[in-house]
């Protein structure tokens, strides 16, 4: 019984046939491997032509091509291999299978009477089967196209010769395209390209209370490996039609980007979010841009316009969502290997957006770096601009009337030593001390009333922390997935003391601010970038930090990740309490398919819990997931005003996948709002396979407090090789299935 034999060909016919044995030596045969495939396979070495005789099972590899056969005569000399039985020959990602096959593995000329063949998206049988030798392309007789990769097709066309070009195209001559056995369409001609990008058309029908009857049209077409793209046809029946391209270009070194368009004459625009009317002519353009021309050289810009503030929630609520305030800016960035230079511009192209303009602004940081050969490291961050405070035009919302911008120029430096050390082998100790100068321009505009300043900040603290472990090797549970335990605890204090600056807050002009955040602030320089609202500090953050870890497979993996961290402010700021909230950030992996996420945020002042958002995700398999999460947030409407959090929220979340069986998938999202007592959204969808298509249909309720109740439905059918939405897109983003 034979288990491998790995034949090196030409070493046998050199030994064998002397005068070829110079032959070999110019085409070595090393990459030909014969294996057999079943203990009862038999190899059979022929030692008068060189050929070998495989039965029972046999695999050939040569070239990066796999042939596997019951039986197989090959022939080294031309690389030929002639198979019988169940023959199965991979080139690539193009498979042929047929009873008989002759194949050579240096020009790939294939030969069968009877053969099966697929690339997807794109899979066909025929009877004839040959193949060119210079240019590889194949043709046959009586052959079927289709897409569908079942064994028995429901969509097919057949067709009297194709021409087949792998990974390219395929070409049908006299063909008839059959529903099951019905012919529905005869082509004389037909041509599909086998290649990941081709161009082709998507329709999502459905019917909105907010939009009406719609259909989303889309064509997607690619330009060899520089320019692809979208062309949106929308009509809403309620809203209108809406049309625009996204262009995507991929140019070398000249760099990347997307240029997105959109147009749509809206019949019913309404308001928008602070009463403003809004034009029927409504528009948006999207531009993004980046490239590396040269080494340690990055240039990225953002061009965000929109005719109105309500442009992108009406027709793009998915990108709303993850973005309700988009900026436009253009960055340019040199790297070297301890310092770096960046310029930054940043207009205010929507008026309707609060806005600090950066026209523009010049950054020069230095990486923390050690000093030659002393044990003092330094680092530092310089800056320099002119800013203008622009408020949103028709709007008062944002702490100031319209007509109050204002602008000045800054110059900005700071400059930080560290003195990093280790005591015991065990305690880490870095004290630090550092300075910022920073100047001020008197400011302009008709609302301006900060003259020429000088500011001046000293900062100096320490950080302290250690990092302690222990193992238990013999703790084992099969049912939490334990296969030994090791805890690492690590402690650590933070101390800052910053006396009282120069100048006040409020006697400078005001472009980087603090700004409203549900988690702690830095408190060391330069990470707290809040430059004109720097003011005194005497804090120290204690944080603890552990870990419980596990070895699942090859990996480590945490069952357990914990932070806790607060502020105690030695001398609290007007409007602070001693203690900052107490911070908690848990992370559970009972089992590898099981994990709970915790934040959670607690006044000790008032007793109250200020936040807290928790996550649950189950996924055993791939037939179904669930995660459920409830989010919390209390009221913040306390001083200082600038940084309160504002009105808070009481959800509970919820998002299901079941797969029913090989055809069918459903999905169901919802956001239940515990204060109203009422859905926020609900979102349901069912899926179907048909074989080469997909096809969904989803269905969306969402409360959006003011005015009814906006339903809808869509109807999504598309190709598998070319869909419209990715997965989960309905439960990602929901919205984007109904009429955005």
């Amino acid at each position: 019984m034979i288990t491998r034999l790995r034949i090196l060909i030409g070493l046998a016919l050199g030994l064998l046939l002397g005068s070829g044995a110079t032959q070999a030596q110019q085409q070595p045969q090393s990459e030909f491997d014969i294996e057999p495939l079943t203990p009862n396979s038999q190899l059979v070495l022929n030692l008068t032509n060189g050929f070998t005789t495989a039965t029972g099972g046999v695999q050939v590899r040569y070239g990066g091509a796999v042939l596997t056969a019951e039986r197989a005569t090959v022939d080294p000399s031309s690389h030929e291999v002639d198979a019988e039985g169940n023959v199965r020959v991979q080139q690539g990602e193009q498979i042929w299978v047929g009873d008989r096959i002759r194949y050579n593995f240096n020009t790939h000329q294939i030969e069968a009477r009877q053969f099966r063949s697929g690339q997807p998206p794109l899979f066909a049988t025929g009877l004839g089967l040959r193949g060119e030798l210079t240019n590889q392309v194949y043709f046959a007789t009586n052959a079927v196209v289709t897409a569908d990769d079942v064994a028995k097709p429901l969509l097919k066309l057949r067709a009297t010769r194709i021409k087949i070009i792998p990974g390219k195209k395929i070409e049908a001559y006299n063909a008839t395209l059959y529903a099951g056995e019905v012919p529905v369409f005869y082509f004389p001609y037909y041509t599909r390209s086998l290649e990941t990008h081709a161009n082709h058309f998507n329709f999502t029908p459905g019917d909105s209370s907010t939009y009406g009857a719609f259909v989303l049209g889309t064509y997607t077409w690619y330009w060899g490996d520089d320019f692809d793209g979208v062309i949106h046809a929308d009509y809403r029946s309620k809203r209108g039609p809406g049309v625009g391209p996204d262009i995507n270009y991929r140019l070398g070194s000249w760099g990347n980007g997307t240029l997105k368009y959109y147009y749509t004459h809206d019949q019913d625009p309404n308001i928008d979010q602070l009463g403003v009317p809004i034009s029927e002519d409504r528009q948006r353009v999207w531009f993004s841009y980046e490239a590396n021309p040269a080494t340690n050289l990055a240039i990225k810009s953002m061009i965000r316009y929109q005719s109105d503030l309500a442009m992108v929630r009406d027709f793009f609520p998915a990108e709303y969502r993850k973005d309700s305030q988009p900026n436009s800016f253009l960055e340019v960035n040199k790297f070297w290997e301890n310092f770096s230079v960046d310029t930054y511009v940043e207009p205010q192209l929507n008026t309707f957006l609060q806005t600090v303009e950066r026209l523009p602004e010049i950054k020069l940081t230095g990486y923390r770096q050690q000093l030659g050969t002393s044990p003092l490291y330094y680092e530092s961050v310089s800056s320099a601009g002119y800013y203008r405070q622009m408020y949103a035009v028709n709007s008062g919302i944002y702490g100031a009337p319209p007509g109050t911008n204002y602008g000045a120029g800054r110059a900005d430096t700071f400059q930080q030593l560290f003195l990093p050390e280790t005591f015991f082998g065990w305690l880490n100790v870095t004290p630090r001390v550092g300075g910022r100068l920073t100047y001020y321009s008197e400011a302009t505009g008709p609302y301006a009333s900060t003259n020429e300043q000088y500011r001046s900040v000293f900062n100096t603290g320490a950080e302290i922390s250690f990092k302690a472990s222990r193992v238990w090797p013999g703790i084992q549970s099969p049912a939490l997935e334990v296969n030994g335990l090791r805890h690492i605890i690590e402690p650590s204090a933070n101390y800052v003391f910053v006396p009282s600056p120069s100048a006040a807050p409020s006697q400078l002009p005001q472009f980087d601010t603090e700004l409203p955040s549900l988690r702690l602030l830095p408190i060391t320089y330069p990470d707290y970038n809040s430059i004109d609202s720097i003011d005194s500090q005497n804090v120290i953050r204690w944080g603890l930090h552990n870990k419980l870890q596990t070895k699942r497979g090859e990996q480590i993996a945490n069952l357990v990740n914990w932070d806790v961290y607060t502020d105690w402010r030695l001398t609290p700021q007007p409007g602070q309490t001693t203690f900052a909230d107490l911070y908690s950030d848990l992370t559970l992996r009972p089992r590898s398919w099981l994990s709970l996420e915790s934040l959670l945020r607690y006044n000790p002042s008032s007793n109250q819990w200020r936040m807290s958002y928790t996550t649950l995700t189950i996924q055993p398999n791939s037939v179904w997931s669930w995660r459920f999460g409830h989010y919390y947030l209390r009221d913040d409407f306390g001083p200082p005003t600038a940084t309160a959090l504002g009105p808070g929220n009481n959800v509970l979340n919820s998002a299901i996948y079941y797969r029913l069986n090989e055809d069918w998938g459903f999905r169901m999202s919802h956001y239940y709002n515990l204060q109203t007592g009422k859905f926020q959204e609900q979102a349901y969808s069912i899926y179907h396979d048909l074989r080469s298509w997909t096809a969904a249909i989803s269905f969306l309720a969402r409360d959006n407090t003011t005015g009814s109740v906006d339903y809808g439905v869509a109807f999504t059918f598309s190709l598998k090789a070319y869909p419209r939405f990715g997965l989960g897109a309905d439960t990602g983003g929901p919205y984007s299935l109904l009429g955005g």
